[in-house]
């Protein structure tokens, strides 16, 4: 079933509304933490997490922002369609520079998107600090699916970590086939392991010259 929410267009209204409410915030960092990107992005977070039902309106059936921190999920809801959106919220402080978060593993995102009522949302919010003031520039709710494959890479942690290649470049491609993506996913992985293989062996190689080393050494 395809998503009413993203399919006819509703999630750029939210886009804007979380821009608007994260704009209209009184000041919510002090002089003391508006340093730290990690306390920022916490401190939105939080107020995405408050208000984010809100946000949503009747796309909203149930909702749930009870997560641990490395879970899949930062919020979570069901619209009135039973499907099951996961949101990974990503924040990005422009003047900090380039950033390439991680989004999810490959492999967990291809179990969770066996089941078609499934849906995995990247939320990003790029922001500017003047004093202790945070000002949102540029937000963006979509499905993964919509990310192009020219914003996003693969990383090499356990069976490939899917990233955003610069959080100042996000590409979405509105509308994109599920299906489509996940035949282009595999694709890359199919490119992806190989070199990762070809690594391995070359570490294989390094340490077993250290083994000789270290096998011909006199103790000391």
């Amino acid at each position: 079933m395809r998503s009413k929410l993203f399919y006819d267009d509703e999630y750029r209204r939210i886009e804007k509304e979380i821009r608007n409410l994260l704009n209209s915030q009184p000041d919510f960092m002090s002089a003391r933490t508006a340093s730290s990107t990690r306390a920022t992005g916490d401190a939105i977070q939080e107020i995405l997490a408050d208000n984010f039902p809100t946000l949503l309106g009747q796309a909203c059936k149930e909702y749930s922002a009870d997560f641990a921190r490395r879970a899949m999920a930062d919020l979570a809801f069901k619209d009135m369609d039973d499907i099951y959106y996961v949101v990974d919220v990503k924040t990005h402080r422009k003047e900090v520079g380039f950033h390439m978060p991680n989004l999810t593993s490959v492999e967990r995102l291809a179990r969770f998107y066996e089941d078609d009522m499934n849906c995995f949302v990247v939320l990003t919010v790029s922001y500017r600090i003047s004093g202790t003031k945070v000002t949102v520039e540029d937000v963006h709710f979509v499905p993964i699916e919509f990310l192009s494959w020219k914003c996003l890479t693969l990383g090499a942690l356990g069976w490939g970590q899917i990233q955003i290649a610069n959080s100042d470049v996000i590409e979405v491609l509105a509308g994109y086939s599920r299906k489509k993506w996940m035949l282009e996913l595999c694709d890359l992985l199919f490119e992806f392991y190989p070199h990762e293989i070809n690594k391995i062996n070359g570490r294989i190689e390094h340490f077993k010259k250290v083994k000789e080393y270290w096998a011909n050494k006199k103790e000391s």
